[in-house]
């Protein structure tokens, strides 16, 4: 018998907001000092009153937003039993039977995996395990967190990470998260669960915690797919469990039965009132909507003619993305003043090249200084790596002189001109290679010749125009004209 499985994804992030979810405390989940951003209503006093983070409810619609789901005009936080030491009230307060966003989708490679809910609730402490003890910080306690659940129509673990990743691209884009999976900004859960190819039923789910990597979730799912295979093969029954993963052994392995709904006996907390989204308010979070990735995608596709790889790049990097657009800004006007005329092709091909050297040359740099993309501007301005593009497109200087200027340019915050000028760096076209190419543009340009003869001035500034083309800006536009002059006087 072939089984099918069944994938469904539960993502917890935590917000970025300056204070915590129901108090003023400091939303630092890194401090290093234990217990240091805590007060009365985070450590769970009596008597106490918690109060709702209005710019964390704010976010939570934004990424509702931005997954294609119904946002609920009303809402209200719930009391859920929870039973560790890292939440000293001895509940959570979260989201159950109305959360902030549902019933929306994520297009993965023309697939859309729905999400049934995306709520917000407060995090837990941490704890240490120590020998003898277990010792408990309460920083992240009541740090702003997000909730989405997925639909299980995930179906391959691929696809599963695939998710994640567009997802941690979304947050960013949104300035939600950070979604730092080694920080623990960003958790995923994922509940698995194989049932018979032909048998639209779910199967017995299996839920593994925890999993702070996307190398981690797809080796997770696919080890538990093999594991859950082989049981129900050999006629065993899959136990209705949470299970942990083991990276170095890369197994999964038992960690308790998992509890159900009913085990967290969900109450409205009666603490905090009922949230009403108001149209008004809707209105106003859209306005403030970036541009997401996908839609960044496309427009990079159509504006500048990249390929696909190179666009990935470009949109998981926003500092890399906006130095590239920055200077591609800048690219248009060197050719300009370089070329006079420009066609489309000869801009992308353009495009291409300054694409190819931030994306190969400048990341190797940044890289080997242990340095990020934004520090690039700090060393090289977008208008000099224009420059420096325009001087190589243009064939002004050979590409094993490129190395050593963009070399420069970087460790000396230099323009390019000024290195190749002192570094006696130029490549030009001698008079006997122009001659060549401005023969090829006349016969190319019959009627522009015949309106030269005739006395229009237009004509021959536009064929000095094709000749720089051609010559990509090898020739100096002084020469080019007498030669022009020359030739077809001698024509005539």
């Amino acid at each position: 018998m072939e089984f099918t499985p069944k994938i469904g994804l539960e993502i917890h992030v935590e917000l970025k907001t300056n204070s915590k979810m129901f108090c003023s405390c400091k939303n630092d989940p890194d401090e290093t000092r234990p217990n240091f951003n805590v007060c009365p209503i985070c450590l769970g006093h009596p008597g106490v009153l918690p109060v709702v983070n209005k710019e964390a409810v704010k976010k939570v619609i934004k990424t509702g937003l931005a997954l294609n789901c119904e946002i609920s005009e009303y809402s209200f936080f719930e009391r859920k039993s929870y039973f560790y030491p890292d939440l000293p009230k001895g509940y959570q307060i979260s989201q159950y039977s109305t959360p902030l966003c549902k019933n929306g989708f994520l297009e993965i490679d023309g697939k859309k995996i729905k999400i049934r809910r995306i709520h917000l609730e407060e995090d837990t402490g941490r704890l240490a395990h120590e020998k003898v003890c277990s010792l408990v910080d309460f920083n992240r306690a009541g740090v702003p967190l997000m909730e989405l659940v997925t639909e299980p129509d995930i179906t391959c673990a691929k696809e599963a990470r695939d998710f994640a990743e567009e997802l941690q691209l979304i947050l960013r884009s949104l300035e939600i998260s950070d979604a730092n999976m080694e920080k623990g900004q960003m958790r995923i859960e994922a509940n698995i669960s194989l049932s018979p190819s032909n048998s639209q039923n779910l199967g017995t789910k299996v839920e593994i915690k925890n999993l702070n990597s996307f190398k981690a979730v797809e080796r997770a799912i696919n080890y538990e797919i093999k594991r859950q295979t082989e049981f129900l093969k050999s006629g065993k029954k899959i136990i209705q469990e949470t299970r942990g993963w083991d990276p170095v052994k890369e197994i999964t392995f038992s960690q308790r039965e998992k509890e159900t709904e009913k085990d967290y006996r969900y109450f409205p907390e009666p603490d905090l009132p009922p949230l009403r989204i108001t149209k008004e308010i809707l209105e106003e979070i859209k306005k403030e909507m970036p541009e997401l990735p996908n839609e960044k995608r496309n427009r990079l596709k159509k504006e500048y003619s990249l390929k696909n790889d190179k666009i990935e790049i470009l949109i998981k990097d926003s500092s890399l993305c906006d130095y590239f657009e920055n200077s591609v800004s800048e690219l248009k006007r060197w050719l300009k003043d370089k070329l006079k005329e420009t066609s489309v092709k000869d801009e992308f091909s353009a495009i291409e090249t300054l694409t190819n050297y931030l994306i190969s040359d400048l990341k190797g740099i940044l890289k080997r200084e242990n340095l990020e993309s934004k520090d690039l501007i700090f060393h090289i301005n977008p208008e000099n790596f224009a420059e420096f593009v325009t001087l190589v497109f243009t064939k002004e200087i050979s590409t094993k002189a490129a190395k050593e200027v963009l070399e420069e340019m970087f460790t000396k915050r230099r323009d390019p001109s000024q290195i190749i000028e002192e570094k006696g760096l130029h490549q030009k076209f001698g008079e006997e290679e122009l001659k060549k190419i401005i023969d090829q543009v006349i016969e190319e340009n019959q009627k522009a010749v015949n309106d030269f003869k005739k006395g229009k001035e237009k004509a021959l500034q536009f064929l000095i125009g094709q000749v720089m083309r051609k010559a990509r800006g090898k020739g100096e536009p002084k020469i080019v004209e007498n030669l022009i002059k020359e030739r077809l006087t001698k024509k005539e």
